[in-house]
């Protein structure tokens, strides 16, 4: 017995090693507090740097002997987070470039595991508190807004030398969503969203501390706004990161095969075959009516109760995937709500003639739900990996599950939606195309919105829509996120066809659900993680000829 339980008992405490570090890690990667607000001052940013690789030499010189696949890919993915800080402190620096990193009031849940690109911490996310509020939370909330004006007026001075001129310019919009949320938060008109589905914020019972820190937020939110608005035309530089640095921080932050280069290529030959696809399917479907969108309030929400029943009873009657009690209860809160034609940009396009296009992609809130009712067992897979890591799994995995459901027969019975999923398919590679080239710094934000739009299909996106000015910024603030759609998919599909490839050698596939299932247990982490511990491998190109 003794030499049976003597060794697991070292590569377990060998194992606790590393989640001691990874706790210690990720208070360290956090900022410190000056003056009651996070200290993202030059100073303290050089002592990070000088700090940060104790902790890499310190995780190198684990002894991993003996550790199971997902242990040794555990401690892959805090090396890939201390790279991640390592690439912020030497390039991104988005506490010294871009004034948009400085917004911390969220009123709505994203849809990913974390808030996309950067942000300083700690954020005030409204949407994960009930108003009225108790008194702990009032006492809460009153620090954390007390916190935003001394970091704004911190701000000004961290980005004093900042040149990055796309970051300036559109990222003044950022800062008026803030101060529109804090103009609409003392109002008591306030939306906000979640996991759970839409509330409300309002002040109502707040204390005279907290309204005092509201008002305070809003008026240097204000200033900061002003001064952006005073600077910004001055800026003439550059904001992307260039090519070898973006291919560095794909390849040793995301853990992704691919680099600039790479991406360049796939999402091209991508976005020749949704516009072929599109093509064929249109030349299928000559004979067809036209897929029109809906004419009123009440037949879009006639139609998207219809259609997301149909969805949920495709995905489990037809074994897609296996039923959840959280599936209806996690998507029905995005059924949306009618839009006036004249103000239709991309997804009101796609949702007003079938729903069920953006369903598919709200897969994402059924990987929510699983993390929040059935937790990792692996404390670093547990909570949202730092950088957007989960990027290429989550925007991925959704917009590969687009053409997954659509292959497995969902759009039978309205084939003109097909059209739809290479149209959507379109629109990702056009956008993703784009944010390549500005992190190239070979165009600007301005640009990539002309491209995107004019190889949207059917001229369903402006270049100047605020969707479209939205989406490149987050890709210029959050290198890789605007192509991991795309490249995300791609390394879906082969992970799919790897395990094709082995179920051929075997003779033991697994169905489709049980499949998926063992994808979505591996965690939010890189699809590179989870093809090595779904099948085994790289990728089937590994082979001996």
């Amino acid at each position: 017995m003794l030499s049976i339980s003597g060794p697991a008992s070292a590569v377990q405490r060998d194992y606790e090693a590393l989640l001691e570090l990874f706790e210690r890690w990720r208070a360290f990667a956090a900022p410190e507090a000056s003056d009651s607000a996070p200290d993202y001052s030059a100073s303290a940013m050089a002592q990070k740097a000088r700090a940060l690789p104790d902790f890499q030499r310190e995780l190198a010189a684990l002894d991993m002997q003996g550790w199971s696949l997902v242990q040794r890919n555990d401690a892959r993915l805090v090396g890939a987070e201390m790279a991640g800080l390592d690439f912020d402190l030497r390039v991104l620096r988005p506490f010294a470039r871009d004034p948009a990193f400085y917004v911390t009031l969220w009123p709505h849940q994203t849809d990913v595991p974390s808030r996309e690109a950067r942000a300083a911490l700690p954020r005030i996310e409204l949407y994960a508190f009930t108003f009225p509020l108790s008194p702990q939370d009032d006492s809460l909330l009153a620090r954390r807004f007390e916190a935003v004006a001394p970091l704004l007026r911190q701000a000004r001075i961290n980005l004093a030398d900042s040149n990055a001129r796309d970051l300036w310019v559109y990222g003044i919009t950022a800062v008026e969503g803030q101060a529109r949320a804090l103009r609409q938060l003392e109002r008591g008109t306030l939306a906000l969203s979640s996991l759970e589905g839409p509330a409300s914020a309002d002040l109502s019972g707040a204390s005279p501390r907290l309204r005092r820190a509201v008002a305070s937020a809003r008026e240097a939110t204000q200033d900061y706004l002003a001064w952006l608005r005073h600077e910004a035309p001055g800026k003439t530089g550059p904001s992307g990161v260039g090519k070898d640095n973006y291919s560095w921080y794909l390849h040793n932050v995301h853990l992704s095969p691919y680099g600039w280069e790479e991406e360049a290529t796939l999402l091209r030959r991508e976005l020749e075959r949704a516009y072929a696809s599109l093509r064929l399917e249109e030349h299928r479907n000559r004979a067809l009516p036209p897929l029109d969108p809906v004419a009123s309030a009440q037949d879009y929400a006639a139609l998207a109760r219809d259609r997301l029943d149909t969805f949920i009873a495709f995905l489990v009657d037809g074994g897609v995937i296996e039923d959840k009690p959280y599936l209806e209860a996690a998507l029905r809160p995005r059924m949306g709500h009618y839009v006036a034609p004249q103000d239709r940009e991309f997804f009101a396009q796609v949702t007003h003639r079938e729903p069920m296009l953006l369903y598919a992609h709200d897969y994402h809130w059924f990987d929510l739900a699983r993390m929040r009712d059935t937790p990792h067992e692996s404390p670093i897979r547990r909570a949202p990996l730092l950088w957007n890591m989960w990027d290429t799994r989550a925007e991925g995995f959704a917009t590969g599950f687009e053409e997954l459901v659509m292959h497995a027969g969902l759009y039978d019975d309205n084939p003109r939606a097909r059209e739809l999923v290479w149209i959507m398919l379109a629109s990702r590679a056009a956008r993703g195309l784009a944010s390549l080239y500005v992190h190239a710094n070979e165009i600007g934000l301005e640009e990539a919105g002309r491209f995107q739009a004019s190889w949207t299909p059917r001229n369903w996106a402006g270049a100047k829509d605020g969707l479209t000015a939205f989406e490149q910024l987050l890709y210029l603030r959050q290198p890789g996120y605007g192509t991991s759609y795309i490249s995300g998919k791609l390394l879906v599909d082969r992970l799919l066809a790897a395990e094709m490839h082995r179920a051929q050698s075997t003779g033991q596939a697994l169905p489709l659900a049980q499949l998926l299932e063992k994808i979505d247990q591996a965690g939010q982490v890189p699809v590179t993680v989870i093809e090595s511990e779904v099948v085994g491998s790289r990728g089937m190109l590994e082979f001996d000829p």
